[in-house]
């Protein structure tokens, strides 16, 4: 029998905070350094979550409740604004850095009812970050009971430790899953135009010397079709009410092959990640990003442009498994989702 502590161990970090403030893992220099920069502005957040220094939905999340506690202070030294109006508005402001992760706006939301920004945000934000590492290693336990032994896998970007506050979410399920010795294979698809899986995930199995091999994305239907593929696990940046969960571009098209093939696809996410205002994925905004991010240079200034959205919706009718850290739906519909809502609030 392995102990909990040992399926439960990891060590990366994405989001620190230590005596003089905010410290984030520069994510777009992974795998080749290491590099944590240090976050000492509202204004150098925001830039930080826009340019991709640190991603992730919960990660984004929980960099932004660190991001409550500069906003006081630089609101508190700020003589000409009244201090409520001045935190509201950084708040406001780390908002509109990226629309899809509803980690982002939960967490900036929760800081907004604060009582006592000043005095207790940092507290707040350390339990934050605490509970994102419980509720992704909740998740790893309940999620790895689904997997059978000799199980191959298949992720899709990064929702490991760097996309969370530690350990990860869909990668959580694949280390407990793996040191149990249930996992056969894993598969990273590369995950362009990022090529989060070819450098972050792979990083992370690297770390924890777990056996991993990189698939070209337009690869996976091959595997399906030869039956070398049992899970697709990924991640999510919103959940919606009805099942339906928005993730990195490609995920939707995954679904739709594992449907097909009859591989299983599990959505493995924080409730930090539901939003209770999207009824169905039709409501999450999502993302645009900048064509020259996937548009070769040549073609600057041309008839030629690119269209570069940065996540899909997977329909609920094509998950098999949505796991949170406080229960697991199976075949999700509105009618669980509620029940999951209720059951938490009750």
């Amino acid at each position: 029998m392995i102990k909990k502590e040992t399926l439960l161990y990891d060590s990366i970090r994405p989001v620190i905070w230590r005596d003089d403030g905010l410290y984030l893992l520069d994510q777009r220099e992974l795998p080749m350094q290491e590099v944590y920069r240090h976050i000492n502005s509202t204004q150098a957040l925001y830039e930080a979550i826009k340019d991709m220094m640190v991603r992730g939905a919960p990660a984004i999340g929980i960099a932004a409740a660190y991001g409550a506690v500069i906003a006081a202070k630089e609101s508190a030294e700020d003589p000409g604004s009244n201090f409520i109006d001045g935190y509201y508005q950084r708040l406001d402001y780390l908002l509109s850095s990226r629309p899809t992760a509803i980690n982002l706006f939960n967490a900036l939301e929760a800081a907004k009812n604060l009582t006592d920004p000043i005095g207790n945000a940092l507290d707040w934000a350390h339990e934050w970050l605490a509970n994102d590492i419980a509720a992704n290693k909740s998740i790893g336990l309940s999620a790895s009971e689904l997997l059978g032994a000799n199980t191959n896998v298949l992720t899709h970007c990064n929702a490991g430790a760097l996309a969370t506050g530690g350990y990860g979410t869909a990668l959580g399920v694949i280390r407990c899953a793996y040191q149990q010795g249930k996992i056969n294979r894993i598969y990273a698809g590369e995950t362009r135009p990022w090529n989060q899986g070819a450098r972050l995930t792979l990083w992370e199995f690297q770390k924890d010397n777990i056996p991993a091999s990189l698939i070209a994305d337009s690869a996976a239907a091959s595997l399906m079709h030869k039956g070398m593929i049992d899970w697709v696990i990924v991640g999510a940046d919103s959940i919606c009410m009805n099942g339906d969960i928005a993730n990195k571009v490609g995920t939707y098209s995954l679904a739709v092959l594992a449907k097909h093939h009859g591989v299983k696809f599990m959505v493995a996410a924080p409730m930090t990640t539901i939003d209770a205002n999207a009824q169905t994925g039709a409501d999450i905004i999502i993302e645009q990003r900048a064509a020259d991010e996937i548009l070769p240079e040549y073609y600057a200034n041309t008839q030629i442009n690119a269209l570069n959205p940065v996540f899909d919706v997977t329909p609920a009718e094509l998950i098999s498994a949505i796991v949170t850290e406080k229960g697991v739906i199976e075949l999700p519909n509105a009618s669980k989702m509620q029940q999951l809502i209720n059951n938490v609030k009750h």
